[in-house]
């Protein structure tokens, strides 16, 4: 069971950073305050103060936030491959009362961004049956350096670059799964919206029916109507009151709904109390020059084609490696030697002479290179792949613009001409009653003039929720606000 929003007080959200901030803490506060529980007048909840506690409570927006703290993490743990390591490792070796050999080995290694790993350590060794190369202690400092396959990029190079752009992916994701949810969370907002104005709409036909009927009813007593016409008020006075409970438990209903998307700060559910109401409708209008510019933010920041442009670009590290594997490997090292007790002797002149040194080289060149070519065909097929993809998402993303824009328009133009029609309906509606008083009209004209007004005031209401949920759906197509 979750906790009972009490209170909904009514702080604007259209400030900036800590006003804001603030303005969310002092409402997500109200809901557990003991006086805001005692009170049972009507609150309304607005939609920007719905929107703002989905963006900030809500799980799916918090886990959405974490997807950045992961990519960082995971760039964390990449550089980790450049972290220098110190080895120390010890070797013994006795047999039948022969001490064959002790070896110690300690050494730092450093790897370094151009490809090289530098490398200095020491190295103590003894025992009867060492090896001619073997030195009792020697002191050495060098490093082995690639100079055809990995001088310009290699594995880790490749890893770290890739991981970076990981953060704009994540990010990418972060705002897709952001505007998913506000999404969903508009809709259902405006779908309480309209049952909350359909159970109104309802009540307030209820209660026209049953003042009719208690006007008919006593205007039968005196003989001023038809008995029948006492009967219509009635049926239609429980008519409604059908109608009404009906609506009342859709509207019951559409809270609970949307009570889902509502979560305290410290992420328990809340509960929006029965009383609560939607807040007023702020219509907005799109203009036709609204749409270029959508088009355009669609193309530079949908989250969609963000996230092909990232995986492109990694698909561009990981073909350059690639192309990279395709050269022989050809790895030279070199080591200054220098035995400590040199050092005593003279410094300067006998530390790490020249010919004091080890060098070494390798070359490795496989005859078919089968298996890197195919990593590079594999990875240029996928390359394809992402860009086949991202012409669909491009082409798919500009028609879901056009044709929420083009619902929007549609829809204002609709809002327009059913307002008109619900002005004259009234006025409809109210001649008719009037006739009715004089004895010029009969209940059953009423009824229907009256029904039908209220049918059109629900159909208003109606085209107005949709309005507000085509806005939602062409910020999303758009890949942010509107």
């Amino acid at each position: 069971m979750g906790t009972s929003l009490r209170s909904i007080p009514s702080p604007s959200f259209a400030m900036t950073g800590g006003g804001k901030i603030f303005s969310l803490l002092t409402f997500i506060f109200s809901l557990f305050t003991p006086s805001a529980r005692a009170q049972d007048s009507l609150r309304f909840f607005s939609f920007d103060e719905f929107q703002e506690l989905v963006l900030t409570n809500h799980p799916v927006a918090r886990q959405a936030a974490l997807l950045p703290e992961i990519a960082r993490a995971e760039l964390l743990e990449v550089r980790g491959l450049f972290d220098p390591k110190f080895v120390a490792y010890f070797d013994r070796k006795g047999f039948k009362g022969i001490d064959y050999y002790n070896r110690f080995d300690t050494y730092l290694r450093v790897p370094t961004w151009f490809g090289a790993d530098l490398k200095a350590g020491y190295e103590q060794n003894t025992g009867g049956r060492l090896l001619a190369e073997e030195s009792p202690r020697l002191a050495y400092a060098g490093l082995t350096m690639p100079l055809a396959q990995n001088l310009l990029i290699d594995a880790r190079r490749a890893t770290l670059r890739q991981a970076r752009l990981a953060q704009g992916l994540a990010e990418a994701e972060r705002l897709g799964l952001l505007n998913k949810v506000l999404l969903d969370a508009a809709k259902t907002y405006w779908d309480w919206y309209l049952s909350d104005q359909q159970a109104q709409l309802a009540e307030e036909g209820f209660q026209l029916a049953d003042q009719r009927y208690r006007a008919v009813a006593q205007r039968t007593k005196i003989g001023d109507l038809a008995a029948v016409d006492s009967i219509e008020a009635r049926i239609t006075r429980q008519d409604r009151l059908v109608q009404a409970q009906q609506a009342e438990l859709e509207r019951q209903n559409a809270r609970l709904v949307l009570s889902n998307f509502l979560w305290s700060a410290s992420g328990d559910p809340l509960e929006l109390p029965s009383g609560s109401r939607p807040g007023p409708m702020a219509f907005r209008t799109v203009a036709d020059s609204t749409l270029q510019r959508l088009l355009t933010q669609a193309r530079s920041r949908h989250p969609d084609l963000l996230k092909v442009d990232f995986k492109l670009r990694q698909l561009s590290v990981e073909e350059r490696f690639r192309r990279n594997q395709l050269l022989p490997q050809f790895n030279v090292n070199f080591n200054f030697l220098n035995e400590p007790k040199v050092l005593q002797d003279n410094v300067i002149g006998n530390a790490f002479l020249v010919n004091n040194h080890k060098f070494g080289a390798e070359f490795i060149l496989p005859l078919f290179l089968r298996k890197e070519r195919g990593k590079l065909q594999q990875v240029r097929f996928k390359q394809t792949q992402i860009l086949l993809d991202q012409r669909l998402i491009r082409r798919e993303i500009g028609t879901d613009v056009q044709t929420a824009f083009n619902e929007i328009q549609n829809l204002a133009q609709q809002l327009a001409t059913q307002e008109g029609i619900v002005r004259d309906q009234d006025q409809l509606t109210r001649a008719e009653r009037r006739k009715f008083e004089m004895g010029e009209s009969s209940l059953f004209l009423v009824n229907a003039r009256e029904s039908k007004f209220l049918e059109l005031r629900y159909k208003l209401e109606s085209i107005k929720a949709k309005y507000e949920k085509a806005l939602a759906g062409l910020a999303f197509a758009a890949g942010g606000r509107v």
